[in-house]
């Protein structure tokens, strides 16, 4: 995982996502989980991000 991809994930996770695996499903999830909370954006965001 690049440093890049770190930060993003920590500071804006649908941007990290989104920088994978484009507009998807997983973006929808990332945003949606985003919006709930900032920490369940982070989680989903390391977890997909592998």
């Amino acid at each position: 995982m690049s440093p890049l991809i770190i930060i993003l994930n920590i500071l804006l996770p649908p941007a990290a996502v989104f920088m994978k695996h484009g507009v998807s499903g997983t973006l929808l999830i990332s945003i949606l989980l985003t919006l709930i909370g900032w920490l369940p954006g982070v989680i989903h965001a390391f977890i997909v991000n592998d």
